[in-house]
């Protein structure tokens, strides 16, 4: 793996992170597609290049991450049952992340959960229109929900909007809420994998983890302004058929 993968993966990351389309089942077959060997490092890539799109949420929203304590406990309330379970999980999960056929196979049912679901849902007159609002239980639940995504291809932000959703979020606060639970997640995916694995890297690879994570995070600045005016006006139908065209794709063609 070189510094031109590096940007690609980077590129990738940033761009898919916070959409509902899974980054992680794009890093995965972004590798496959360049050829890219399986290995202890590259699962750990595309785990830590994660926290560089994350860092561009801390970029952009720190004055609520740390300042505001209402919003600081419902994050930390929500992000506990994926702390839990990926505690207790952990080597299971990064198994899985070498598997391409269980990455097409979320991403096809994903899709069709996304388009069924957006087909069926209405927005409740009374939703939720800011996270500071959010009951405590209502965090709790959107973590739960979050947690599914420890699956490969699922989508953790895809897994969290649709959650919130669900339980009468408004879609623009529920995206926010999706930014922001993703900075204690991300970060603490990272720094376990590193606590694990960072005494097998060598120095060449962490030049390039640093370019792959500054890749993300200068994408995923564009990526996030681009979903705050999406949801606007838009459904996640698109990217429920997108989902659904890239796995038909891979396959047919590819695997």
């Amino acid at each position: 793996m070189d510094i031109s993968h590096a940007l690609i993966l980077g590129i990738v990351e940033g761009l898919t992170e916070f959409l509902p389309i899974s980054s992680t089942g794009h890093l995965i077959l972004a590798s496959h597609l360049l050829g890219l060997p399986e290995t202890e490092f590259l699962k750990s890539f595309e785990i830590s290049i994660q926290l560089g799109a994350i860092m561009s949420v801390v970029a952009l929203y720190w004055r609520r991450l740390f300042l505001d304590t209402e919003v600081m406990k419902r994050i930390a309330l929500a992000f506990l049952p994926t702390a839990v379970i990926g505690l207790t999980v952990y080597k299971s999960i990064k198994a899985m992340l070498g598997s391409e056929a269980i990455v097409l196979w979320t991403l096809l049912l994903g899709g069709i959960v996304i388009i069924v679901f957006e087909w069926l849902h209405t927005e409740k007159e009374h939703a939720f229109e800011d996270v500071v609002k959010l009951p405590y239980r209502t965090a709790l639940y959107i973590g739960l929900f979050q947690s599914i995504a420890m699956i490969p291809g699922v989508s953790r932000s895809g897994a969290t909007i649709l959650g919130g959703l669900f339980l009468g979020i408004k879609r623009k606060a529920i995206v926010e809420f999706s930014f922001l639970l993703a900075v204690p997640t991300m970060a603490a995916a990272t720094g376990l994998d590193l606590l694990k694995n960072a005494e097998a890297f060598s120095l060449d690879q962490f030049g390039v983890l640093v370019v792959g994570f500054v890749t993300a995070f200068a994408v995923a600045i564009i990526s996030i302004r681009f979903l705050l005016r999406f949801v606007q006006t838009q459904t996640f139908i698109s990217f429920g058929v997108y989902r659904i065209a890239l796995a038909l794709i891979f396959f047919a063609f590819v695997l």
